[in-house]
């Protein structure tokens, strides 16, 4: 009512607002209790409020301004402030802030018509039990003043980590997938004897070059049936994420070259900074490594190493 009176006051003066609308069923506030409530300190609320809404806009905007009432209380809460979740929704709301809503995600998959066949080894079931037992795999377009991007993704599915990725102006195996694979390898810089690698049926993929690349990683190929985009959901998830966290967001884009270096930027905050309901709020880094802690932490001290 006060700032109702702040924004009027000097249009209309305080005495006529307040005798106009006290003649209302539920009656308003006098000019005497209007010019006392003025006189009045800020409460601790309010002024703890003013401080809070800078900080939960600072950490909004850093998180590329995607997150929701449920991670903005999680960021909140590992900044340190002690707030909760109700609180945290009201002060969104006080600042016109809100999370990104998922659209609805475009099918780019090109069907091979080639006779090379890999079976189903994850029937939909995409959990793992640590990294480097199952990555998936997809790529997706970006539309450009000058042309058609494309870029490619690789994900563990342990951690929701991109281990992977590549842009690309051409939708050829060797310039796109097939990079994002090799980046995958080198990054991990492990054994990935038994890896299974999946992906749908787009031609990329089945082809020779990027199947004698997974045969010489030991990794075992895997795709799901043609045409359902439930059998590859979880690498569809990864794109659907990038297109709205970046891409849409700050369209248009200029050039491939722009959709590069942001790219690079969005993966980094995604393994690093970007909070996951589906790792208790964590990071891929983090949940990564907290899992390879808890195995060091099992080796007993002194344990002799096989090589």
């Amino acid at each position: 009512m006060i700032s109702f009176i702040d924004v009027f006051k000097d249009r209309f003066g305080v005495e006529r607002i307040c005798v106009t609308l006290g003649a209302t069923e539920g009656g308003f506030i006098t000019s005497r209790g209007y010019r006392a409530a003025e006189k009045r300190p800020a409460s601790a609320r309010s002024v703890r409020d003013e401080l809070l809404i800078g900080e939960v806009a600072r950490l909004h905007e850093s998180n590329y301004s995607v997150y929701g009432v449920r991670k903005m209380h999680a960021a909140m809460r590992r900044a340190g402030w002690e707030i909760g979740r109700d609180q945290v929704g009201r002060l969104m709301r006080k600042a016109g802030l809100r999370g990104m809503t998922r659209g609805k995600t475009v099918r780019t998959t090109v069907s091979s018509k080639l006779d090379v066949k890999f079976p189903d080894l994850v029937k939909r079931n995409f959990t793992a039990t640590r990294p480097n037992q199952l990555w998936v795999a997809d790529i997706t377009f970006v539309p450009t003043w000058a042309g058609f991007s494309y870029v490619a993704f690789v994900t563990d599915v342990y951690s929701r980590k991109i281990v992977g990725w590549n842009v690309s102006s051409r939708l050829t195996t060797e310039s796109l997938p097939l990079q994002a694979l090799d980046m995958a390898s080198w990054l991990t810089q492990g054994n990935l004897e038994g890896l299974i690698h999946h992906a749908d049926h787009g031609s990329q993929y089945l082809s020779l070059a990027y199947s004698n690349r997974l045969t010489d990683l030991g990794i075992q190929a895997s795709t799901g049936s043609v045409g359902d985009s439930y059998d590859n959901a979880l690498a569809e998830t990864i794109n659907g994420l990038y297109k709205n966290e970046l891409i849409k967001a700050r369209k248009p884009w200029r050039s491939i070259e722009e959709v590069e270096l942001a790219t690079l930027e969005w993966v980094w905050w995604f393994n690093n900074s970007r909070l996951h309901s589906e790792l208790n709020y964590q990071t891929p880094v983090e949940y990564e490594n907290d899992y390879y802690n808890s195995q060091q932490a099992r080796t007993p001290t002194g344990a002799l190493v096989k090589h």
